[in-house]
């Protein structure tokens, strides 16, 4: 039995240490930015660590309006794979579907005509620059026989990235009914759009573009980016954007998915619903300046801090049968830090509400740390092996979960081990069935005892009565 025991604490060790290792999660910290944003619905996201770093109704579904188009970019892409030649050199048109449900509704476009023929670069181009609609069915009927078809495959590209509560009924947004998404969704999509196609990153930053010529437009088209973001001279000119797409719809409200970069660090913001005209009815792009007083706060207030250092000693766990030890020390298995906001401290001028800005931005200290440790460890141990899990949250949402790993090695001592195992068989099942089995062996062997007694006692009384 002992070595039975020792074989099963043995294999127990050996599992821990092979899956020892630390899990870190991105964690939605929303800091308090002190901006007023006019856009109810708001996700931004450090694209160079993922740190969630605002989220405002982000998981809210949502009609997205031309934001719909950088899906059907998206389809159109993984359709070529990249093969940027056929993209520059195949041609596409648009018949009677293409266009039909389009007359009269007074949609974006570029001008593309009933059957103009138009190489797949264009109309990408076309489709994400000026947010043409007819862009986006002619890619759609080329691409898969018809539009129902084309939105089949959007749906099913949106179900392979995860976005789970999105759902696409055209290829361009312009009818909002069963077409919706969220800002986590739609993160999701640009993400991959900018990690896998290099080409796609590359148009959304164009503020403009001349089409090819083409039997309806000889002289080619000259379309313009409607975010304006990218647009020198605009006074909504962000000079760090680099992207990514406008969406505007009576349903939606203004949105907008851009990216700016600098100094190295790159951010992402997608948001949704922002009003279109202001108090007085004059027409104000608030979805550009949520995203540039944003980025501006980001670019200026967020820095890397560290919150757990791996050389650090966190705790101590005890350990049965430890040769001359008892406990052994913890520390994280590597070092964690996050995007936090810089500290400022309030100057002379300073208005009331920046003052109240600056004395609530957030602490580093306010990140919880929750210590879990193993039950009943035994040695040996070896130096590395995982023996718990610290959980960093904050505001309720987990930030990372990282190992607590032994920092030394505690060897086993036999004697301990035997001893303890001695004192702790009295109370064990073993001991307790052992000692019922006795004593069922005795209350069998008396209970046999005496019927044979008593049975030997009856052949003794006939036998004096038989002898008389």
């Amino acid at each position: 039995m002992f070595k039975r025991i020792s074989a099963f604490v043995m294999c127990a060790v050996i599992t821990v240490t092979v899956l020892a290792g630390s899990i870190v999660n991105a964690g939605a910290m929303n800091f308090n930015t002190g901006i007023d944003l006019r856009s109810p619905a708001v996700y931004m996201v450090n694209l160079d660590t993922g740190d969630v770093v605002v989220s405002i109704n982000a998981s809210e579904k949502r009609v997205p309006a031309s934001l719909t188009k950088i899906m059907t970019c998206v389809v159109v892409l993984d359709q070529f794979k990249n093969d940027l030649d056929s993209l520059k050199t195949v041609k596409a048109s648009g018949g009677v579907e293409a266009f039909e449900e389009l007359w009269g509704t007074g949609c974006s476009t570029a001008d593309i005509q009933m059957d103009e023929e138009v190489t797949y670069y264009d109309l990408l181009h076309a489709l994400m620059l000026p947010s043409a609609c007819e862009a986006a069915n002619i890619l759609a009927v080329n691409v898969s026989g018809s539009i129902e078809g084309f939105v089949k495959r959007m749906n099913a590209k949106a179900s392979e990235l995860g976005m789970v509560n999105t759902h696409f009924s055209n290829a361009h947004g312009l009818f909002p009914e069963d077409n919706y998404t969220t800002c986590e969704d739609m993160a999701i999509l640009c993400r991959y759009a900018l990690d896998t196609y290099p080409l796609f990153a590359e148009i959304v930053s164009k503020p403009n573009y001349e089409m090819a010529p083409t039997t309806e437009h000889p002289d080619g088209t000259t379309i313009v980016n409607t975010n304006k973001m990218l647009q020198v001279g605009s006074e909504y000119h962000y000079g760090y954007a680099m992207g990514i797409k406008t969406g505007t719809l009576i349903e939606a409200g203004r949105c907008l998915a851009s990216y700016a970069e600098k100094d190295g660090v790159t951010y992402m913001i997608i948001s949704m619903g922002a009003p279109s005209e202001d108090s007085e009815g004059n027409s104000v792009m608030y979805n550009c300046l949520d995203h540039i007083a944003l980025y501006d706060w980001a670019f200026s207030s967020l820095d890397f801090q560290q919150v757990i250092n791996s050389e650090s000693e966190i705790t101590d766990i005890e350990v049965d049968y430890g040769e001359g030890k008892t406990t052994v020390n913890l520390r994280p298995s590597q070092s964690y830090e996050c995007l936090w906001p810089v500290a400022k401290s309030v100057k002379e001028g300073d208005s009331e509400e920046v003052i109240k800005y600056k004395e609530s931005i957030e602490k580093i200290s306010d990140i919880k740390k929750k210590i879990s440790l193993f039950e009943n460890v035994i040695a040996p141990v070896k130096e590395g092996d995982k023996l718990g899990t610290v959980e960093l949250t904050y505001g309720g949402q987990t930030l990372a979960t990282i190992d607590l790993i032994a920092t030394a090695s505690v060897d086993r001592s036999i004697i301990k081990e035997k001893t303890e195992v001695a004192k702790s068989f009295p109370q064990s099942t073993s001991f307790k069935i052992v000692i019922a089995v006795i004593v069922g062996v005795v209350v069998l062997y008396v209970v046999v005892f005496i019927a044979i007694l008593k049975k030997t006692q009856k052949k003794r009384r006939r036998k004096k009565k038989s002898s008389r």
